[in-house]
């Protein structure tokens, strides 16, 4: 098995590759420079040359905010990108694993959102990244969408980068503690997405580390494990302006992936220990 992964210079990318590494898989990671993934042509070209039999596509534009503000170029890489991608891939015979959101439901509610549950997302990132999933599905038949959240690992920035830098600055942060969701780490995501790869257990998959939190309690869980003595003040997101609305409940469910045979992520806390202990 050939593998292609796409955003190997991002977090997950970057863990997907050590973990093909680790296991012997021979795999490519071009970078945009070598494979323009919103140039239909250009990764046709590439996927002609390189043969891959699997597309791990980690590659993305994630930047929420900006997003409201040039929807043109998000769209172009999350929705145009991808269809590129299945498109190729639909010609070659190559199957696809499309790394996905939880922006793409409504985060109403307080229940755990299941793969099957209706989609409708709030902000400009989200309608790319589910046009994305569309595309996937309506131009190949062997495919894994699987739905992130709150992604943080080694290559990078994140969340946990931000309130530590921020903490030797400051004694108090203010962070939101209505927006509800579980934290992927990307060195625990890695190997199941590799797992899944090697199998034909196809279908969208929802993969986040077990339990949930809000940022709030994220970020003291953060100071807590690193010895940090920042004070955490709770706030609502309506004393947090942003441009781009964010779901307050990201919780989703991952009774999918023990129903389909894969393995689940540890404890979200355990994740986090691990991260800071690397």
């Amino acid at each position: 098995m050939k593998v292609l992964v796409t955003g190997a210079s991002g977090q997950l990318g970057h863990d997907v590759c050590l973990e093909l590494e680790k296991r012997g898989i021979p795999f490519c990671a071009p970078a945009s420079k070598e494979m323009d993934i919103t140039d239909c042509g250009a990764v046709l070209r590439y996927m002609e040359d390189t043969r891959p039999d699997v597309v791990i596509h980690c590659a993305a534009y994630t930047k929420v905010d900006l997003a409201e503000d040039e929807p043109e170029k998000c769209w172009a890489v999350n929705a145009d990108g991808t269809r590129n991608i299945a498109e190729a891939c639909r010609k070659l015979g190559s199957r696809m694993l499309y790394i996905s959101t939880d922006y793409v439901f409504p985060g109403t509610g307080d229940r755990f959102y299941e793969p099957t549950d209706p989609v409708r997302p709030e902000n400009v990132y989200g309608r790319s990244k589910l046009a994305g999933e569309l595309a996937v599905q309506s131009m190949l038949k062997n495919y894994f969408i699987v739905r992130i959240s709150w992604v943080f690992g080694k290559n990078g920035n994140n969340f946990v980068k931000t309130m530590l830098r921020l903490a030797e600055t400051r004694s108090e942060l203010n962070v939101v503690c209505d927006q509800i969701g579980s934290p992927t780490y990307t060195a625990d995501l890695a190997p199941l997405l590799c797992d899944m790869v090697q199998t034909e257990r196809y279908g969208i998959y929802h993969a986040t580390n077990e339990g949930s939190c809000s940022w709030a309690e994220f970020a003291q869980e953060i100071f807590r494990l690193s010895g940090r003595n920042a004070t955490v003040n709770p706030i609502p997101s309506s004393a947090y302006p942003a441009k781009a609305k964010r779901p307050l409940n990201s919780r989703l469910s991952k009774q999918c992936l023990q129903d389909s045979g894969f393995f689940r992520l540890p404890f979200w806390k355990n994740a986090l220990k691990h991260y800071l202990e690397s």
